[in-house]
Order: C-alpha cells, then structure tokens, then sequence
C-alpha cells in the first residue's frame, strides 16, 4: 500500500484527507500536526506520498518542502493552501512539490491529483531501471536502480526548465519513456503529451502532420486539419527518431523553434506554438551534421540538454533487477506464479548482448513466461536466438550451475598454485610475460575443457570465454577437447 503523511495544523481538514485516502482502500495515512512535525516523521518513516498545508505554526510549509525535498528528493508532495493563496502554492510547485490543491479540499479532486502524481512516480521508478544518463558540464548523473536520489534528481532538473531536450540512446533504452516522465513531472503535466515518429511519417505528409492544413491545401485535403503541433498547445511535443526529418522539415523545425510560430499547409496566418520539444533519437547525429544530411543550427538547438540512455549491454548489473520487475510484471499479466529464474538462465541473459536493449529483455522474459511450465525460468524457455548467440546448445547442455563454475575456477587456480605453476611460484622460472600469459591461458582452457567434458559450448558459457576467443585459443594451442570427453 501508499504510505502517506497528511500534515496541517487543522485536526478536521487532517481527518478529511485521511478518510478520504483510506476510504480507497489504497493508502495507509497518517499525521503530522505542523512542519516541524513532518520532519520528524519522514526523517524516522520511508513516505510514498506528503500533503502538507502552507500556512502552519512553526515551521510553514514552504519551508518544511525545502527540508522533506532534501532529505528525499523521491517523496512525493503535494501542498494544500486556501484559494487566496495560490502564489504560495505556485512557489511550492517551484520548490519541488508535484502539485497544489485549494481549500476547501474535494474528495474526487484529491483523488485524481494523488493518482496522477502517483503516475508520475511509477514512470521515475522504470526510468531507474533504465538508467538513463545526464550529461551536464562534464559531469554526469548517473540514474541507476540503486541510487534513486540521483534518478529524481535527474527528472527534478529536467522539468523545472522549458527548454528542448534531446534524448540519445539505442532502439529499447527508453527514449519515451524519459520523455514522458519529464512531461508529467512538469508545469505541462496537466497538458497534452503529443508523439510523433519521425520515421513512420511519408516526406510529403510531414509538413501537414506537423502543422496541419487548410481545406483544398492540396489534392486529397478534403478538410481542415489540426496539426501536432496545434494539438499539443501548452503541453509536450515529442518528435521520436528525429534524425529522420528530411532536410526541408529540418528548415521549418528551426524556425518554429526560434520564433514560436507556425503556419498551417496552404494558410496565411500565423499561429503562436506554446509548446516544449523534446526530441530523441539513435542515429549519430554529429556524423550526419559532418555529411550535411542534418542541420547544424537544428542540432544545437535541441540539445540544449543532451541525455544519454546507455545500452544494457554496458550496466549488466541492472539486468538482475529488471528481471525481477518482469517476473512480477508477467506474473499479473499471465495469470502465473513463478518465483523467479534458474541461475544458468540468468547466466546466460547476462552473458547476451542485447542488441535490443531493455524492450529486448521484456519480450524474452515474456516469451519465457508463455513457454515455462514450472514455477520457475530455465534455459528451455529461453529464446533459441539467445542461446545460439551465447554458443549455448541444449542437446547438450550439462547439469554444470553457475556456483559449479564458481567451483571450478576457485579448483584450476587452487591445482596451479599446488603444482608450483606461475601462480605459485615464479622462483626459477623465465619471467617473460607473454609466455607466463600463454602458459596459464593453455592450463586454465584444458582445466575448463575437462572440467565441462570436452563441451565447448558449455566451456564457453561457464568459463566466461567467448566462444569464437576459446576457439581460437584451441587451435593456438594445439589442444584436442576430444581428450577430455569422458
């Protein structure tokens, strides 16, 4: 359940907004009678979700904002206020609050804000998963799983400006999904957000699209038409793959972005674009800038705040807890009750590149979901395409787990050092790197070959060796892993 404090120095309004909260059946509400006692609470207590009233004895609410935020930027808050007060309110938004609600407090009102907001928390939350990556004079926030603060901190900083963003990252990073994210964490929450993909739109529809038209504009225009940008007046614009836009569209981006303005196909009036551009895209838009295929001046002008998502393949860490949401997201979305996944399947998704990024790894767990008839993922379930490209071969697949490997090598190193090899003792011996080097590499490979009976495949797997590298050391060396089938 949310766990949420309701701070104001009126026990009435406290007991409204607490009723109101349980009454769902969603949320687990508890008090604070004044900011000081808030602090009290939420420096002792982990809170989801603060209401908290401006004007109270003290410490006012302003105030208790600034020390909730800085304790923890992820908390939620929402801030109350009489209707004569709605600078303050608006100064709180400015502070770090979701949101304000005016007194008197309306029960559906308070219900929609705190779902919206709650949105718009879940939405930071994946975002952590997928670590996106803000680059700011030279520094960079890294928004990993384990460090939210820096992830709301990320969010924090990207919707408290209005200025375009360009968002990088390969197809399945979660371009979207950090646009999105922005939007709803914004002054533009309770505005449109408008998407558009750059690559699915024909060259000859994007002006209209973006802009819209005039009836009998041209042939085919049988009636006026709202373009996107008209559409998404006061909200967010997110224009997907942007590298896309052919060079004239590039042109008419330009000028909306720097006079504001836009003229629908086949007008003569202007219109005004109140609207926030954030653009995203997985092609090398320097090199394009460089060939000409994409405007220079366009190019700075979006990434005024450049953000880069990362491939999964470069932060394997985050793919144990991305699993983990899978596996409790497909367990409601099936209908099933797995309680996880088998260590060699794990060893095997980490040991993939994922060249499809986090989209990638959702379909394989959902495809895992559909296929696995016990309570638990194992390598049958896995994708063949996952398995061939990991060199892994289920006919035959050895009952070897990821703790054996662990073993084994713990046991090849253990068996050098016992012969007096060059990990024991190098007393005597030439001290040439590169033999030393070639002499363990030639041990290490026939003590996982016997190890795993000659198998490659399962060599490759549990020893960590490339199978294409291990192949290659074989051949080097001169060694026969028929020797070492039993």
């Amino acid at each position: 359940m949310v766990k949420v404090l309701v701070v104001d120095d009126d026990a009435g309004l406290r007991l409204a907004v607490s009723s109101t909260l349980k009454n769902t059946g969603k949320f687990e509400v508890e008090g604070a009678v004044d900011g000081v006692h808030a602090l009290e609470r939420v420096t002792s207590i982990k809170y989801d979700l603060v209401i908290l009233d401006v004007d109270m004895p003290r410490m006012n609410g302003i105030e208790a904002l600034r020390k909730i935020k800085e304790h923890d930027p992820s908390i939620i808050v929402l801030v109350v206020t009489a209707f004569a007060n709605i600078d303050d309110a608006i100064q709180a938004v400015k502070a770090g609050a979701y949101n304000y609600i005016s007194k008197p407090v309306k029960g559906d009102e308070l219900i929609a804000l705190v779902s919206r907001a709650l949105e718009a928390h879940d939405m930071i939350s994946e975002i952590a998963a997928s670590a996106p990556v803000l680059i700011e004079s030279g520094r960079k926030f890294i928004g990993k799983t384990p460090e939210m603060k820096k992830v709301f901190e990320l969010i924090n900083r990207l919707s408290k400006v209005d200025t375009a963003v360009l968002i990088r990252g390969e197809s399945g990073t979660g371009k979207e999904l950090v646009a999105r994210a922005v939007h709803y964490n914004s002054n533009r929450k309770d505005q449109k957000f408008v998407a558009i993909n750059c690559s699915a739109i024909p060259e000859n529809l994007f002006e209209s699209e973006l802009f819209g038209h005039e009836k009998g504009s041209f042939t085919g225009a049988d009636s006026r038409k709202i373009g996107r940008f008209q559409y998404a007046e006061g909200g967010t614009l997110f224009l997907d793959e942007v590298g896309d836009l052919p060079l004239l569209m590039q042109a008419k981006l330009l000028r909306v972005l720097q006079e504001k303005t836009f003229t629908p196909v086949g007008s003569n009036r202007e219109l005004e674009a109140n609207v926030r551009i954030i653009a995203a895209t997985n092609r090398p838009l320097e090199q394009m800038v460089k060939e000409g295929t994409f405007r220079e001046d366009l190019f700075y002008r979006l990434s005024v705040i450049p953000m880069l998502l990362p491939p999964l393949r470069d932060r394997k860490d985050d793919i144990e807890h991305l699993i983990s949401l899978f596996v409790t997201k497909f367990n409601s979305v099936h209908g099933k009750k797995l309680i996880g996944i088998a260590p060699e399947a794990m060893a095997c998704l980490k040991k993939y590149q994922w060249p499809g990024n986090i989209r990638e790894l959702e379909n394989v767990m959902e495809y895992a979901f559909v296929l696995e008839p016990t309570n638990l993922i194992t390598l049958n379930s896995v994708p063949e395409k996952v398995l061939s490209a990991i060199g892994v071969d289920l006919n035959s697949k050895s009952a070897v787990t990821v703790e054996n490997q662990a073993e084994t090598e713990r046991q090849v190193t253990e068996e050098n050092i016992a012969a007096g090899g060059m990990l024991g003792n190098i007393k005597g011996v030439e001290l040439d790197f590169t033999k030393q080097k070639e002499m363990f590499e030639k041990e290490f490979i026939i003590k996982a070959l016997k190890s795993f009976n000659g198998r490659i495949n399962q060599t490759a797997l549990h020893a960590n060796i490339p199978k294409k590298t291990l192949l290659r050391k074989i051949e080097k060396y001169g060694i026969n892993p028929r020797e070492y089938t039993e």
